[in-house]
This record gives C-alpha cells, structure tokens and sequence, in this order.
C-alpha cells in the first residue's frame, strides 16, 4: 500500500503513540490499596495535571493534593490543586510549589498514603536549593546542563545532589506514610529514580558520580554550587533507607508501550513497522547521521528493511548548545536529518516530542523530507549554517513544517517516525 500524504500519516503515529500514554487509560490499571487513614496526592512533570485528573475520576475516597507542572499544561481538577512554573528553566512559582509540597506531606502516620504522580520536565518544575543555595544558584546548573550535551541520567543525577526535594527526599519526608509512586517515564531504559529526578525515588547516584559528570563535560557551575556539591551534606538518600522500605513504584507508560502502540498503527494502514530502540541517546546531530544512513540504504538498495516501511525510534538526544539559536532536540534532530537525505525520494519524517514541546518554543518537533533542504534555500534559509548555530526552529519554521499539537498531556520522550515509500 502506498501512503499519498506522508504527512497525516506520520501524525496519526504521533497520535497513536501519546494515546498508549494517556493517563486516562492507564492510571486505572495502577491504583494502590485503600489507606486507612488519608490519601494526599503530589505530583510533578509536564503531564502530572492530566494525572491529576484522571485519578480523581476512579479514587472514590477522599483525597486532598497539589501537583505542579509547566505553564500551559494544567487540567480541571475539583479535589488536587494545579499549579503551574516555569519549564525548562526554573522559576519562584516552581520554587513556591516544592516548599508547599514538602508541606502537604509533614505530619502524617503510617496508616495514610500518599499517591505521586510524576512525570517528565519535574526536575525543572521543582526547584528546592540546598545547603544555602539559591533559585539563582539552582537556574545556572540547570542552563549548563542544558547546554552541556550529558545524557539525561547524568543530568539528574546532578540535579538531585543541589536539592532538598529531589532524590528521594519528597518520599522521606513524607515518613511514615506508604508513599507510592505512578511514573511516567520519558527516561531512556526507563529507570524511575531518573524521571523528574525522582522526587519521590532514590537512586544509587552518588556524589562522586555527580562530580565525574560535570567533569566530563566540562561543566562550570557556580563556586557555591560546587562547594556543596563536594560535601557530604549533599549526599542524597540510599535506596535502603528504611523510610523507603513500604514505599511502591509503579511504571505506568513508557517510551516502549508508545512505540509498539505506533508500529501497529502503521500496519493497521498496511505499512511494515521496525523499531530500532526506544532507548536511543547521543548528540542530536550525530544521532541523526545513523538515521539518514539507514534510510538511504533501505530507499537506495531496500535493506535492511524492504520497503514500504516505517522506522520508529525513542529516547532522548541532546544538544550541546554552541549559540544563542532557536530550537530543541527533534527539530535539531530532524535538521540534520533533512541535510543527510537532500534530494531523495520517497523519505518523509516527523521527529517530536510526546509532551508537545520541544525545547523552548510552542512546537513539538518538525517533519521533513528529501525536498526540505532546496525548499529552504529557496525561502533563503541555509540549513547547515541553522544547524550549525542550533537555529532548527528558524529553519523550519521559514517553510511551514513545524509540527505544533500543543500539550498533550504526557511524556514518553522523543518519537522519531520515518516513512520510506
């Protein structure tokens, strides 16, 4: 079968995908045991709102709670107060809303519980500095290790050594309340102690993993920054804490359940559907030149894959920032992309991110294919001098293929989808 118009198919994909991760669908299969005391509901990420709602629709128990998430991505709740911040570079609101967390879970017993609904972007979402650290100190970690190009482990690793909410301190606090945690992870091999740097799951990071990693990338953080990092007042819960021991956590959709979800999609319309990983990390450019490779052979030769066939990955690239441009990872991503595939035919793309946003501007991603790069140049674009200074937004958006859904209410990382006809 052939599909005529690459573009409706490669976002009914995109679609199929973020619907596999929809709270609504999924938080009902997770819930925990009636407490029997009360139930306090926390939560934070970019699509934690969305789980707020839906798990007011099937806890028929009281339940009081607050959640925060970005701005523009709230939902109605009657019983969880929403909050919203900045992402992804914190903000007083966020600060605000991690203070009035660790609040709403002083003072509880053992027979209480406390429900966390946490997904990606909480790491920004909920700035909380340490050890005489302030919001200022907090936002210039989080601006270098944007603009570092670490993987997202070692970012949050990072980040919950310069908090008092991250690293399994919202749970500790909590003590000796059962505290279970609904995730959804946008983390690559899906470990829930790294989504939104788990507030309310400790890791085996240490500080000295911490300290390797802004070494590696050559990181330059404030003076304060470091001292704290460097001592062992920094030093976050270990995963054998006895206040954890009760504790469940529960992984409720990730990059892998949205892959599948859109592979069968594909074939539901008669296109063949491979997955390379949904684990995929690495310099959005460098990333981007395999994929190229890959859909040249299969356009050029018909292996690895025959055609017609759609390549589906996920995970999540970086980039590390070299100028003051307008972007993010997919339009990055896809950028490159565009300039490994110029002139070929019958190669279409949509790279996105599952939460509606990438990077800093209102776009998801962008879709491209072997005319994108001519079409650019003749709207007097050069796409690899936009590449070139992380200027992927401006590329795209000189040609109408910016790919804008708006929030979508979750966050499963980043979906690549590559129609080869």
């Amino acid at each position: 079968m052939t599909v005529l118009d690459p573009k409706p198919f490669l976002i009914s994909i995109f679609n199929a995908a973020v619907t596999a991760a929809d709270p609504q669908r999924t938080i009902r299969d997770h819930l925990p045991a009636m407490p029997k005391g009360r139930t306090i509901v926390i939560g934070a990420g970019k699509g934690s709102a969305q789980m707020a709602a839906a798990f007011e629709k099937v806890w028929d128990r009281p339940i009081e709670g607050l959640v925060v998430t970005r701005y523009g991505y709230g939902a109605t709740c009657q019983r969880i107060e929403i909050i919203e911040a900045a992402h992804p570079v914190p903000d007083a609101a966020g600060l605000e809303a991690s203070r009035r967390l660790l609040e709403k879970v002083q003072g509880l017993t053992a027979d209480d519980l406390v429900v966390a609904l946490i997904s990606g972007g909480g790491s920004a979402l909920l700035p909380s500095p340490a050890g005489g650290l302030t919001l200022a100190d907090e936002i210039a970690v989080n601006e270098a290790l944007l603009a570092s190009g670490a993987p997202i482990a070692a970012m949050n690793t990072i980040r919950k050594h310069v908090s008092t909410i991250k690293g399994g301190r919202l749970a500790a606090a909590a003590y000796p309340a059962k505290v279970v945690s609904l995730v959804v992870s946008d983390i690559p091999g899906d470990n829930p102690a790294l989504v939104a740097s788990g507030p309310t799951v400790p890791d085996s990071g240490s500080r000295e993993d911490a300290l390797a990693s802004i070494a590696a990338y050559d990181m330059r953080l404030p003076a304060a920054v470091m001292a704290h990092i460097n001592s062992p007042a920094a030093e976050a819960p270990r995963a054998d804490d006895p206040r954890f021991s009760r504790n469940e956590v529960h992984l409720i959709a990730s990059a892998g359940v949205s892959l599948e979800a859109a592979a069968a999609e594909a074939r539901r319309q008669g296109i063949e559907a491979v997955i390379l990983s949904d684990s995929i990390e690495g310099e959005a450019r460098e990333v981007s030149g395999v994929h190229a490779a890959i859909a040249r052979e299969v356009a050029t030769r018909n292996r690895p894959f025959p055609k017609p066939v759609l390549i589906l990955s996920g995970g999540e690239t970086t980039v590390t920032v070299r100028t003051k441009g307008k972007g993010g990872r997919n339009s990055e991503f896809l950028l490159a992309f565009a300039i490994g595939i110029s002139g070929m035919d019958g190669i279409h793309a949509l790279a996105a991110d599952t939460d509606g946003i990438d990077g800093s501007e209102d776009n998801a991603g962008a879709f491209a294919d072997g005319s994108t790069v001519a079409r650019m140049r003749e709207a007097g674009v050069d796409a690899k001098a936009m590449l070139a200074g992380n200027n992927a937004w401006t590329a795209f958006n000189a040609i109408g293929d910016l790919f804008v859904p708006g929030p979508t209410g979750t966050n499963v990382n980043d979906l690549r989808a590559i129609l080869i006809r």
